[in-house]
């Protein structure tokens, strides 16, 4: 089983979401839609979804983009995942989302609402360092990254870490195809193990 976290301003009917879907087929993909800029909600959220989901047997990889890359590395070991992939992860939200603060519209969900100072505050409650995930870790990051700097996570993954890079691209992550071969191959993988 493959979750995957969407981020900020998102939902569980990400395009990625699809392209995982699609391209992991019969691999189940699941994708829960939460308040990704609400830090507790969030968490309890994803913790009493996924919590049940994951207690089979079966491979199960959590795949975080961003803000989900974030929830996936605090979930990663209270829900028993046997994997960690981050796409583009947001590490530190609470300095990144500061320059964003104030109303946002979330076009995947046609909502809009007022990202607060203390729920940008709250998400450093959920700060995972490196070596507290628990599972081994993949990191996919885009050099071309826009809004996050992709040598900041290489540095904290750095030797803790699969890490790859890639040329260009963006936040939006625009190494797809190359992310669903990596996520099958781990999936076979833990399958056979």
């Amino acid at each position: 089983m493959i979750v995957y976290l969407h981020g900020l301003n998102s939902a569980g009917t990400s395009g990625k979401a699809a392209v995982l879907r699609r391209q992991l087929a019969p691999i189940e993909v699941v994708s829960p839609t939460y308040p990704a800029q609400s830090a507790a909600e969030a968490v309890k959220i994803l913790s009493s979804e996924l919590g049940p989901l994951l207690q089979h047997n079966e491979p199960r990889i959590l795949v975080g983009s961003s803000m989900g890359g974030f929830y996936g590395a605090w979930l990663a070991r209270r829900v028993k995942a046997h994997h960690l992939v981050m796409i583009n992860p947001a590490l530190k939200p609470w300095a990144l989302l500061q320059q964003v603060e104030g109303w946002q519209y979330n076009e995947a969900k046609d909502e809009h609402y007022y990202l607060s100072p203390e729920m940008v505050a709250a998400t450093q409650a959920y700060e995972t360092l490196p070596t507290e995930v628990g599972v081994p870790v993949t990191l996919l990051l885009d050099k071309g990254d826009e809004l996050i700097d992709y040598r900041e996570a290489e540095e904290s993954y750095r030797g803790q870490a699969d890490i790859r890079l890639f040329e260009g691209g963006s936040h939006t992550f625009e190494h797809m195809d190359e992310a669903v071969e990596i996520i099958g191959l781990l999936h076979e993988k833990l399958k056979s193990a």
